[in-house]
C-alpha cells in the first residue's frame, strides 16, 4: 500500500476518545495514521494536550534507542531534498525503515509550513517504509521545532531504523540540530572557493561529515577541487572528538552516485564512537541539554499565558511604545505579575 494511502487510513476510534495507551499501542504496532496523530498531539501548544503528550512519550520511551538519528543541513541550492530522497530510497532498498523530519520555514501569516516536503520528495513519500513529517519551524533557533526531539522518540518507537532531520539551512545556529542527532552532515556545492567565503566557521566545527553534492556533468572536476579545499579547511579546525576526523565525500544525488559511500561512512562513525562509549555519552549529554531547552520553552509558555500577564500586557505594550517604560522595566513587571500567584 502506498504511504499516502496508509497515512490517510481512518482510525477506528474517534480522536477525542483516544487515550495515551491507544496512541502508544498504535505507534508500537506501526500504525502510520496513529503515528501522525501522536506527533500532532506532541506538537500542539494546547494546555490540554501537554499532559497527554507526556503520557504518550512515557509509554513509548522504553521502546526507543535503536534508531540512527542523522541531521542534514546545507547551503542554499545544495540539493538537500534531492539528496534525502535518494539517500532515503537507498536505505529502504537495504531493508531499512526511514523517517524524515523536514523542518520547514514558518509562514508569518498562518504559522504553517511554507515548503511542501512530500511534493519535494515525491518518490520517497510513496514508499511504504518511509514516513515524511513536515513541521513548521516557528522561527525556532537552528530551524528545529521545539518538539523535534520528542517526535524522534515517537518515530524511534514506531520502528524506524533511520531518522533524518532536515533543517532550514546552514548557519552557526545549526548547533541546535547537532545537539539532537547522533551525526551531523553538511551538504555543499561544487566550487568551494565561494562557499568557504560564505559559510560560517561554526558549521564546519560541528560537522561530522561534509558531502559535496551535485558532482555530475561539468561539475565533477569542480566537486573534486571542492573536496580538497574542504579537507584543507578541516585540518585547521579542532575535531569534536579524537575518535573521528570528519571526512569529505562527494556524490550526485540526482544520479544516485556516491550515496552508498555516504551511508558507509555514517555506519563507520556510529561503530567507532560506540566502541569508545562516546556515542552513548553524546546521547546522555543531549538529554540534559534538552531538559534545559524544554524548561525554557515551558516557562515562556506559562508566562505568556498567565492570567495577570495577559490582563496587563496591553497596558505594558502601550507604555513601552510611548517611551514611558523601558524594556527592562517591562520585563521586571511581567515577572512580578507571574510570581504573584
Amino acid at each position: 500500500m502506498a504511504a499516502a494511502a496508509q497515512a490517510a487510513a481512518p482510525a477506528t476510534i474517534p480522536r477525542s476518545a483516544l487515550t495515551d495507551e491507544d496512541y502508544a499501542r498504535g505507534v508500537l504496532a506501526g500504525d502510520r495514521a496513529m503515528l501522525g496523530r501522536a506527533i500532532t498531539v506532541i506538537e500542539s501548544r494546547s494546555p490540554r494536550h501537554r499532559q497527554l503528550a507526556q503520557d504518550i512519550l512515557h509509554r513509548l520511551l522504553p521502546h526507543t534507542g535503536r534508531a540512527h538519528r542523522i541531521g542534514i543541513t546545507g547551503v542554499p541550492g545544495a540539493g538537500k531534498s534531492t539528496f534525502i530522497e535518494a539517500f532515503g530510497t537507498y536505505l529502504i532498498r537495504q531493508g531499512l525503515k526511514v523517517a524524515v523530519l523536514a523542518v520547514d520555514p514558518s509562514s508569518p501569516v498562518s504559522g504553517g509550513s511554507i515548503l511542501g516536503d512530500k511534493t519535494r520528495m515525491a518518490e520517497l513519500s510513496q514508499e511504504p517504509n518511509a514516513f515524511i513529517r513536515p513541521s513548521p519551524s516557528g522561527g525556532t533557533l537552528g530551524g528545529v521545532t521545539r518538539t523535534t526531539r520528542q517526535t524522534m522518540v515517537v518515530c524511534d518507537a514506531a520502528g524506524y531504523d533511520v531518522i533524518l532531520v532536515e533543517t532550514v539551512g546552514a548557519g552557526q545556529s545549526e548547533v541546535a540540530v547537532s545537539d539532537l542527532t547522533d551525526v551531523f552532515v553538511v551538504l555543499m556545492l561544487p566550487g568551494a572557493g565561494d562557499e568557504l567565503q560564505g559559510i560560517k566557521k561554526g558549521v564546519l566545527e560541528i560537522a561530522d561529515m561534509i558531502v559535496v553534492n551535485k558532482a555530475d556533468g561539468g561539475n565533477e572536476i569542480r566537486a573534486k577541487q571542492a573536496v580538497v579545499h574542504y579537507r584543507n579547511a578541516l585540518h585547521i579546525i579542532q575535531p569534536k572528538t579524537p575518535t573521528w576526523s570528519p571526512p569529505v565525500l562527494m556524490c550526485s544525488a540526482l544520479r544516485n552516485v556516491g550515496v552508498d559511500a555516504v551511508w558507509g561512512k555514517l555506519v563507520e562513525h556510529k561503530e567507532k564512537l560506540s566502541a569508545t562509549g562516546e556515542f552513548q555519552t553524546r546521547r546522555q549529554q543531549q538529554r540534559v541539554k534538552a531538559m534545559w531547552t524544554t524548561l525554557q520553552d515551558r516557562v515562556m509558555t506559562d508566562i505568556k499565558s498567565h492570567h495577570l500577564v495577559v490582563e496587563q500586557l496591553p497596558e505594558l505594550k502601550a507604555q513601552l511604545l510611548s517611551g514611558n517604560l523601558t524594556v527592562t522595566r517591562a520585563v521586571d513587571r511581567i515577572l512580578e505579575l507571574f510570581h504573584q500567584d
